[in-house]
């Protein structure tokens, strides 16, 4: 959910919808057609594990070379330092030994061109690690995730237009400040199906107290519903 291995499933022409809508976002009045681009990579170390008593020249430790392909990263660029319209690189699992470690990577980026110079500064850091060590002690696997739906959203504004006119219908303010995460509408969207994402009153997302308010849940019914009568009555 939210980076889309389950709505690649999904058969997005067979369903015969034009558009769809998800329903997993924040506070009523949040519109979001607009989502981060993301990859994701991990990094397996081998390391030369020698008795740090004759360890001089010999010992290749795999915990000091990730931290020394980490401090490499931008120093700013970590989701605890970003907001708005940033970027960044974010450390999901750091776990080895001597021997070998093994570090997870989510890259999160607006714009295509931004995804692409981050993973590229990724593949550079690695290949002039390898390269001093001259063999190839870092193994680098990196994978796309999703892509920004606004780049797709834009040819279908449309769209984006009925949910507006649905919030204002129901007295909300509309906020489309854009989401720094992802959606299934994310996929969906690149697979065929335009699919924005409208409010659900999730609160404090994916932390330890999230919650949502039952008002809010109603709130997004209503749009709901608002918006199958206004594009009924577009199709007159």
């Amino acid at each position: 959910e939210d980076m889309g291995p389950a709505a690649v499933h999904f058969d997005a022409h067979a369903c015969g919808a034009e558009f769809a809508f998800t329903v997993a976002g924040e506070a009523p009045g949040k519109l979001d057609w607009g989502t981060f681009s993301a990859a994701q990579f991990s990094l397996d170390i081998q390391g030369v594990n020698v008795h740090p008593a004759v360890a001089k020249g010999l010992l290749i430790n795999a915990i000091q070379v990730g931290i020394d392909f980490h401090n490499q990263l931008p120093e700013h660029d970590r989701p605890e330092h970003t907001d708005g319209r940033e970027g960044f690189f974010h450390l999901m699992n750091f776990a080895g030994t001597v021997d070998n470690a093994h570090l997870d990577y989510i890259i999160r980026d607006f714009e295509r061109d931004g995804l692409e110079e981050r993973k590229n500064l990724v593949k550079s850091i690695v290949k002039k690690m390898n390269d001093e060590f001259g063999t190839e002690r870092i193994t680098l696997k990196m994978w796309d995730q999703y892509y920004n739906m606004a780049d797709e959203l834009k040819k279908h504004m449309d769209i984006v237009d009925l949910a507006r006119d649905a919030y204002k219908a129901e007295g909300l303010e509309v906020n489309e400040d854009p989401v720094r995460g992802g959606t299934d509408g994310s996929q969906l969207t690149y697979m065929g199906l335009p699919c924005p994402n409208i409010f659900a009153g999730e609160e404090n997302m994916h932390g330890r107290y999230e919650y949502t308010v039952l008002e809010s849940m109603w709130k997004a019914v209503d749009v709901m519903i608002k918006m199958a009568e206004l594009n009924a009555e577009r199709a007159k």
